[in-house]
């Protein structure tokens, strides 16, 4: 009988022991770079309770002795780890090139939501998700990465127990996604008729609920159709698609290099968020040119090579692709020359949310951490007024610098133009004769005092380049997100535009592409091509349609052009009906009665001849590089198929006249083709992106 009573006191004692809940909280970091993985998830085993990491790769759940934590990130191996005595588990995961399908799992109920944007999710029962839940899972699937610093505002709802001084700060949650305050009067404009219900809770119960940022109380409002998604703000330059041009009556093409890359990884946070993609955020040569491709480097006195390829067009039989590449010269960090970085930073009310200012913070310090001695940095913000809030401060001081960026709050009106011309300022006084001299602005874009339209910024900016002073501008945040003023402050400011949604972005752009985002190799770098008319009908540009030029400017050295950076890597393409084919896309060109045009018959095996003409960075004539194209076609190589793919791809999203109604299974087909090595990811990113947006259709 004490024996039977022993066992029972055991198993009863090891049941309690196994059934104990603790909290277990830790953060998750990549093998790779040891950098923190924002909304990764971590879910219990089987309990379907779960949780996002925020900004920082850090989480905190509960779960029993004996439980299996999974860990996991899109593009990264899935790891798995017991629940025992440790209530601390750092997990760090390994990139996963695989081409396996994202698991889309469904939670039934949020019951807590804290101010870093961490849920603690809870299901009693799980159930197999309908094809339109998992719709609308992909299209939430990063909205805990949204700050929940965020209110709204809706008009004729009063929460008990709130004041008029804190009615702004209530929390507004609309069909399952927060609201950031600076769309209050979008929240006001939403049709009562699209409501199904309406939840108030009062800043107790709503403190329970939704953590501290629902202090003021919060709105939960649910649509009939369940997605609604609050009318963005955002700027777009308007883009006309190249057509066709004839070779017989325009043999040239003319435009500027473009090494931006922001239209790719905005297009990639607009598929992730489920969005409309509007047709002018899709900039074909900005998604091209964020791939890297294995150009080899330059062996002669210029500071990059050049390199063609012809094949058939993947989308279309009867025409061919023609790829032009630029490889800028690489240098290692130690051999860049002494930089004089004035960052210029946006600290506006506009930028409260946790993807704007917070996650600029980070990604500066990934810049900060790679400066030397020689390096100087100098701080301006700007809001209502433009300060200095850190004069020239040597790289080697670096904690004087992360604790002038800690500092960084929001608030106020965007004075961008007044803090354009103090940053200049501040760069110019300590200009580096032979060094790096770079303004690197970083900002939404939403300018509303001062200088601010898209004309009045250029204008300020043209004027400020002749300073000999380079411009980087990331942006950063979407609803308000500025665009156009963007790519025109980069373009006319002899600089870069790229766009951070996350710290994976940040830690390419200053991590992997330190040199080519702040070391400029050749300024003003023009491209003019001239087909032959006795193999080339017609062409036509893929992109780059914001970068053209009369073919006059191409010669003319005071025309502004794009700038190469060290290793970066420029990519054209261009569509050609060969002489003697019938198309749909040309049309019939009418008898010229004082003009007639006579093909040499000469160069029988050219297709076309490319011309480059750029300038060193300190100087103002250009120097001219010439090479020839012969007509033979070749088998597409890796990087040719994955540059298709990423083209059509493009070309879809604009729903482009000229895809010829390829498939998205020919763009996977074409990216897996081309897919390569992939050594951090990025093409096998890009194939799951294109899944998801079918997925989404």
């Amino acid at each position: 009988m004490k024996n039977l009573v022993l066992i029972l006191a055991l198993v009863l004692s090891s049941w309690q022991i196994q059934a104990q809940e603790k909290t277990i909280s830790g953060i998750v970091t990549t093998v790779a770079d040891g950098l923190p993985l924002p909304g990764a998830s971590v879910i219990v085993k089987g309990k379907n309770v779960g949780v996002q990491t925020d900004f920082d790769g850090k989480y905190s759940l509960q779960a029993n002795f004996g439980d299996v934590l999974v860990f996991s990130y899109v593009g990264f191996k899935t790891e798995e780890i017991k629940v025992e005595n440790l209530s601390i588990i750092n997990v760090a995961l390994e990139n996963d090139n695989s081409l396996d399908e994202v698991v889309v799992v469904g939670y039934a109920k949020t019951t807590k939501m804290s101010f870093t944007g961490t849920a603690s999710i809870v299901s009693s029962e799980y159930k197999q998700p309908s094809k339109s839940q998992l719709k609308n899972q992909a299209r939430k699937r990063v909205h805990n990465k949204i700050s929940n610093q965020l209110a709204g505002q809706v008009s004729g709802i009063k929460i008990k127990g709130t004041t008029k001084s804190n009615i702004s700060n209530v929390l507004y949650i609309v069909d399952g996604i927060p609201v950031q305050k600076s769309y209050n009067t979008l929240i006001e404009q939403l049709d009562p008729d699209t409501i199904d219900s309406v939840n108030v809770y009062r800043s107790s119960e709503a403190i329970d609920k939704f953590g501290n940022s629902a202090k003021d109380g919060c709105i939960v409002i649910t649509t009939k159709q369940g997605n609604y998604r609050i009318q963005n703000d955002e700027d777009y330059a308007n883009i006309t698609e190249n057509n066709f041009e004839s070779t017989a009556m325009s043999p040239l093409s003319t435009f500027s290099i473009d090494v931006d890359k922001a239209g790719y990884s905005n297009v990639r946070r607009m598929i992730n968020n489920g969005e409309t993609i509007p047709p002018d955020a899709v900039k074909l040569e900005e998604m091209v040119n964020y791939f890297n491709y294995k150009y080899p480097q330059p062996t002669d006195q210029h500071p990059f090579s050049i390199n063609t390829e012809v094949v058939e067009t993947p989308w279309h039989k009867d025409t061919q692709l023609v790829r032009i590449g630029l490889q800028g010269k690489s240098y290692e960090n130690d051999q860049l020359p002494a930089s004089n970085l004035t960052f210029l930073i946006d600290v506006s009310g506009s930028m409260g949310s946790q993807n704007k200012l917070p996650l600029l913070k980070s990604a500066f310090k990934l810049l900060v951490n790679q400066l030397r001695e020689k390096d100087n940095v100098s701080i301006v913000v700007y809001a209502g007024a433009a300060g200095v809030v850190l004069e020239p401060t040597s790289g080697n001081e670096k904690e004087t610098i992360l604790a002038a960026l800690d500092h960084l709050n929001s608030g106020g009106s965007t004075a961008g133009g007044e803090g354009i011309k103090l940053a200049y300022k501040l760069a110019e006084n300590n200009f580096k004769k032979n060094g790096n001299n770079r303004v690197i602005l970083a900002t939404d874009g939403d300018f509303n005092v001062g200088a601010s339209s898209d004309k009045a910024m250029q204008t300020l900016i043209e004027e400020k380049r002749k300073s000999g002073v380079f411009l980087s501008v990331l942006g950063f945040g979407y609803g308000n997100y500025k665009d156009s003023k963007l790519e025109t402050l980069a373009d006319k400011g002899n600089g870069n535009h790229a766009y951070i949604d996350n710290m994976q972005e940040a830690q390419k752009v200053f991590g992997k592409e330190f040199g080519g985002t702040l070391f400029t190799i050749a300024k003003d770098v023009k491209i003019q091509v001239e087909f032959n008319p006795k193999k080339v009908q017609a062409y036509r540009l893929i992109g780059y349609e914001n970068r053209l030029l009369a073919d006059e400017d191409f010669i003319d050295d005071t025309k502004d052009a794009g700038e190469l950076g060290s290793g970066h890597t420029v990519t054209a393409l261009y569509e050609v009906i060969p002489v003697g084919i019938k198309s749909d896309y040309l049309n019939a060109i009418p008898d010229l009665k004082y003009t007639q045009s006579e093909v040499s018959s000469n160069y029988e095996d050219e297709l076309f001849t490319v011309k480059f003409r750029y300038k060193k960075p300190n100087e103002d004539t250009s120097i001219e590089m010439v090479h020839i194209q012969n007509t033979e076609l070749a088998e597409a190589s890796e990087d040719m198929n994955f540059a298709s793919a990423v083209a059509l791809f493009g070309m879809q999203l604009r729903n482009s006249k000229y895809f010829n109604n390829a498939s998205t299974s020919k763009v996977i087909e074409l990216a897996e083709s081309g897919r390569g090595a992939d050594k951090d990811g990025y093409r096998a990113e890009f194939m799951r992106l294109v899944k998801s947006y079918d997925s989404l259709k």
